[in-house]
């Protein structure tokens, strides 16, 4: 077998029986393109079937000078994920990754914003341009909703229940969950609808897309984090903001005054709540007050 036949069945298996996002589809396909890269350029002749740990550990020596530790550890999971799917096919009797570990690292908090940061973030957009209400919409959709950038970007007219206060995100594995919308962000999206959006020459396929570029297009996730960017400098704030800390500042915020941490993990679509957990880390201060409140022997 090929590893070009090889990695098609793989991809194939990844995107219609694991229902990943094309996301996570493109870095496995990436992570394995890497791995090629490595053989060639050694001249090393083995297939998928024949590959041997020692090669294996060899290219993970090599990449890991190039790389950090977590994106080390994403590339030998996705080898490990690889050759399982190989030995689950029959085409393999073992995984010759089986006993590769991969390097220990730390859970890393994410950046927050508070409420005030938020706030002057969106203070700097200019509203004198048609842009302007766009990117009010879309950051106070990112914080008022805990959106991923994927979801914010092909998130649609259809998506929107205003009445019932809820819109329908698509997540990872194109799951499906309702989050609850506010009514300030209601009220902004609202105004760019009525007010931007139907002056726009909408291109064909794009007549449901709600948050559109001055061509008509849906936004790419590059326009996004460049949007972020530039209202974050002007803002002169000097912590590490991406478009991912919006949804992070929503979920702590959210934990801080009070909500369950159930009811967050379903707000933001995470598998299972060891992922959502990540937020109990970053202040506590509120724990002491729900001991005090609700406690029998407080």
């Amino acid at each position: 077998m090929k590893w070009e036949h090889a990695i098609k069945d793989y991809i194939h298996y990844l995107r219609i029986e694991r229902g990943l996002s094309e996301n996570s589809i493109i870095n496995y396909h990436l992570d394995l393109k890497r791995l090629l890269g490595f053989l060639e350029a050694g001249e090393i002749d083995t297939s998928p079937l024949q590959i041997e740990k020692e090669i294996l550990q060899q290219f993970i020596f090599e990449t890991a000078k190039l790389v950090n530790a977590r994106s080390q550890s994403r590339i030998i999971s996705g080898l490990k994920s690889f050759f399982n799917y190989l030995v689950f096919e029959d085409y393999r009797e073992t995984n010759p990754m089986e006993l590769i570990e991969s390097p220990k690292i730390g859970r890393k908090l994410p950046d927050t914003l508070s409420v005030e940061e938020i706030d002057h973030i969106i203070a700097q957009i200019d509203l004198s341009k048609p842009e302007g209400e766009r990117n009010r919409g879309i950051i106070e959709t990112l914080y008022g909703c805990g959106l991923r950038v994927t979801e914010l970007i092909e998130l649609k007219l259809s998506n929107l229940f205003f009445e019932e206060g809820y819109i329908s995100v698509t997540g990872k594995g194109d799951k499906q969950r309702f989050v609850p919308i506010g009514e300030t962000t209601q009220k902004f999206i609202t105004i760019y609808t009525q007010e931007i959006r139907n002056h726009i020459d909408i291109k064909k396929g794009f007549e449901d897309t709600l948050f559109l570029n001055r061509r008509g297009r849906q936004l790419t996730r590059a326009m996004i984090f460049t949007i972020v960017k530039r209202l974050v400098e002007k803002a002169g704030i000097h912590k590490q903001v991406s478009p991912h800390t919006f949804r992070h500042s929503f979920a702590t915020h959210l934990l801080e005054n009070g909500a369950d941490l159930r009811a967050i993990q379903l707000m933001l679509g995470h598998e299972s709540i060891t992922t959502t957990e990540i937020y109990m880390h970053i202040d506590r201060s509120h724990l002491t007050q729900v001991m005090n409140e609700f406690h029998p022997r407080r």
